[in-house]
């Protein structure tokens, strides 16, 4: 049987998976006769693009994480061996943000940076983007990968796109409130501030055309009382998406399934590996997710580790129906629309980080099941987790912002319940402490929730 190119070639999970070989055998094909990280890479393991005859083969090849690349980029500096094609054909440059340690630079040739804009049209479609649709962009555009191929991509589509940087957040609410913005593309966090703001300016954004808000960066599309807070302050529903700088725009919350993402992989193969032993982990368990991107050519990762824990759930034998639901459905005809039964879905989205996991008095949790309690009060309108370590033992310290209108008492009474949630369900004592209002950073795109300070 022949190979699928096409997408809309592919009509079951066999169809998907001779797909991505084919793209892998084109992508191997092209990168390794020229690119110097990966002619390294296969050359430590042994291996040549004809000892992979197949998808089972994956396994053959070494895992990349970001130390590796970080490694990589510091001895060959400015970026690294990754390039599969002279310096002077790239045309992009985007960079992570460094929160958790020195950026690492990206570069994208135009027809990589094209196979990112088709990626964003498969991922509009299966969230159900529409022709009429606005798309709001309220942050600076930076050096971040963020929402730039977003809002290429929907441009490209014909959508009306407002940037919306170098503004003030109440000058934000004015223009997308004037202009009937209908999708806002921002952090969970900064939508929450936008909320805030607008009950300070006395706007009603529940009654405004916004009728979704697509958030990505962060934890919190997928955290139930931080979600929950989101869709009742904007009369909106919450799509969750994800992507990283390194690997592209991957993953997206649908109508038809709401609660977790589907992962695109007509552009990518994705593994989830127990993050000890590097072994698959068996269907329905939580494990790391590791990502070969296919078309990225220009700047390829295979079997990157990206830190993230998922757990997966397939939809090929899912009830879900083809036809339009009701919900965020769209009227554009979008190739990846009738593969949304056959992806990979993560139950649940992003569940944590590798790195992040606490051990508090015996328990493992990660901090976002921490948001998920502290959002459920909803006096509080800003926080912060700090994990302190005195003496080898580790002790969690929440500060608080309660919103302005709150009395001295009835903050009391709002740490005491905090304090007293959090110890009904991990049998520990977090210190629970109210700060002055305003006192807590705001941030426009991710927010540092959750920092570790050693005592």
């Amino acid at each position: 049987m022949s190979q699928p190119d096409a997408i809309t070639d592919i009509q079951s999970r066999i169809d998907l998976e001779r797909h991505q070989f084919n793209k892998l055998e084109k992508l191997l094909t092209e990168l390794l006769p020229r690119n110097r990280f990966w002619q390294a890479k296969f050359a430590a393991a042994g291996l040549s693009a004809r000892d992979i005859h197949g998808l089972q083969d994956l396994h053959r090849l070494p895992f990349t994480t970001k130390g590796d690349l970080l490694a990589d980029q510091s001895a060959h500096p400015p970026y690294g061996t990754n390039l599969t094609y002279d310096a002077a054909l790239y045309s992009r440059l985007h960079q992570t943000s460094g929160t958790t340690g020195n950026p690492l630079r990206w570069l994208d040739t135009p027809a990589s940076w094209k196979w990112i804009l088709r990626s964003w049209v498969q991922l509009f479609g299966l969230m159900g983007l529409r022709r009429d649709d606005r798309l709001f962009f309220p942050f600076s555009f930076g050096p971040f990968l963020g929402f730039w191929a977003g809002f290429e991509g929907a441009s490209g589509l014909g959508n009306l796109c407002i940037a919306a940087g170098g503004m003030s957040s109440p000058a934000r609410l004015k223009l997308l409130l004037d202009n009937q913005a209908t999708i806002i593309c921002c952090t969970p966090t900064y939508a929450l501030r936008l909320a805030e703001v607008a009950v300070e300016e006395r706007l009603d954004l529940a009654a405004s055309a916004v009728r979704a808000i697509l958030v990505a960066g962060e934890p919190g599309g997928n955290i139930p009382a931080t979600r929950r807070r989101i869709e009742t302050a904007w009369g909106a529903k919450v799509v969750d998406h994800w992507g990283m700088t390194e690997v592209g725009p991957l993953a997206i919350e649908s109508p038809e399934q709401p609660g977790g993402m589907h992962i695109l992989e007509t552009e990518c193969i994705a593994e989830i590996i127990d993050p000890q032993t590097g072994a698959p982990v068996p269907a329905g368990e939580e494990g790391e997710l590791v990502i070969t991107n296919l078309g990225r050519a220009g700047s390829p990762l295979i079997r990157y580790r990206t830190g993230d824990l998922v757990r997966a759930q397939s939809t090929e034998n899912s009830p879900l129906a083809r036809e339009s639901q009701p919900g965020l459905q769209g009227d554009l005809n979008f190739p990846a629309a009738h593969l949304r039964n056959l992806l990979l879905f993560l139950r649940g989205g992003i569940l944590g980080r590798t790195d992040d996991m606490l051990t508090i008095r015996g328990n493992n949790f990660y901090p976002s099941a921490l948001e998920d309690v502290i959002r459920q009060f909803d006096a509080i309108a800003e926080f912060r987790i700090e994990l302190h370590t005195v003496k080898a033992m580790q002790h969690i310290k929440i500060k608080v912002e309660p919103i302005p209108t709150l009395e001295s008492n009835e903050i009391g009474l709002l740490v005491t319940r905090i304090a007293e949630t959090i110890k009904s369900r991990w049998h520990f004592q977090a210190e629970v402490l109210p700060v002055s209002a305003g006192s807590l950073p705001r941030f426009e795109m991710k927010g540092r929730k959750f920092v570790r300070i050693e005592s």
